[in-house]
């Protein structure tokens, strides 16, 4: 990949894709008759979030080369994601994921990622370490680390930056997609000792850490090496714990619910915002809630991305 001098303030590395949702809800899919077509995949969105907020941001990834990678091109260009490090596979289709929408709790997904996705062959020499380095945030996922080449990928991006600035690691647990989930502890324990911030639910904090209980999670990503541990605990809200202290938990914000999907994504977007801006870990955790509160009111990922002035707005609502 080309080198460039750009300093941005979130590169994100990871699955990209193309949503297709259906516009009708509480339908099964088989019985669905249209659909909407969205840029999708869990880092993008992240990328998109953070952009959203007014951060500069870029995608390290690959597509297929194909009518849906041209796709994911141009949807990361109209939302103000920088692409260049958005390269082809010859080889793999651009993935597609199909979810089924029965609101408020039950979100079906069905991921067309076979026989192998391009974003699971970044390969670490085409990595520009220099950038990644640069970056006042790098943000990397639990499915980097699910196959080779990505996890020899996403393990040189994270050695290469050694926790300059905020290095987040979202648990981002699917585990459809390793060959032997049993192996993941060990790759998220290598990860962990590289990265300055762990975020994830507590089934994927039971995954790195083989704990469930929330202060227990916060404790053992602790130990395992990172400032910041954020366990997200559904409708119990949000736990943040700092290495120095600073314990912030935060009740989800009340909204009613269209589409789950994507809350998360927005949660990380405004997540590294209150990092970048320097905010208290409560303050942070408010924010990060209710931009998660606001996507799952509506019922796209990317395109549902909320502004900081909808976040506030949402806060002052109480």
């Amino acid at each position: 990949m080309a080198e460039s001098a750009d300093i941005f303030d979130l590169i994100t590395m990871g699955r990209t894709g193309v949503d297709i949702y259906p516009l009708q809800t509480g339908v099964p899919l088989a019985r669905v008759e249209s659909f909407g077509k969205f840029l999708g995949g869990s880092p993008t969105n992240v990328a998109v979030a953070a952009a959203r907020l007014g951060r500069t941001t870029a995608l390290i990834t690959r597509t297929g080369r194909d009518p849906f990678g041209a796709y994911v091109h141009q949807a990361l260009k109209e939302f103000g994601v920088d692409d260049r490090w958005v390269t082809p596979v010859d080889a793999y289709p651009t993935p597609v994921t199909f979810c089924e929408i029965f609101p408020p709790d039950d979100f079906p997904l069905y991921f067309y990622r076979l026989p192998k996705a391009p974003d699971l062959v970044i390969h670490p020499g085409e990595l520009d370490l220099e950038a990644i380095r640069a970056a006042r945030v790098f943000w990397m996922t639990g499915t980097g680390l699910s196959e080779e080449p990505s996890r020899s990928a996403t393990l040189a991006a994270l050695a290469a930056r050694d926790k300059a600035g905020i290095t987040v690691f979202d648990l981002d647990w699917r585990p459809m997609f390793w060959r032997d989930p049993a192996e993941a502890r060990a790759y998220y324990a290598e990860a962990l000792r590289h990265t300055t911030v762990a975020v994830g639910n507590l089934d994927e904090c039971e995954v790195a850490t083989g704990v469930r209980e929330p202060r227990a999670c916060a404790r053992a990503l602790l130990e395992a090496g990172v400032e910041l541990a954020v366990v997200k605990q559904g409708p119990a809200g949000v736990l943040a714990v700092h290495r120095d202290g600073r314990t912030a938990e935060v009740p989800p914000v009340p909204v009613e619910v269209v589409n789950g999907l994507g809350a998360g994504d927005a949660f990380g977007g405004a997540l590294c915002h209150g990092l970048l801006s320097g905010w208290e870990p409560e303050k942070t955790m408010r924010y990060a809630n209710a931009a998660g509160a606001l996507v799952a009111s509506r019922l796209a990922c990317s395109s549902a991305m909320p502004t900081l002035d909808e976040i506030e707005a949402l806060i002052a609502r109480g």
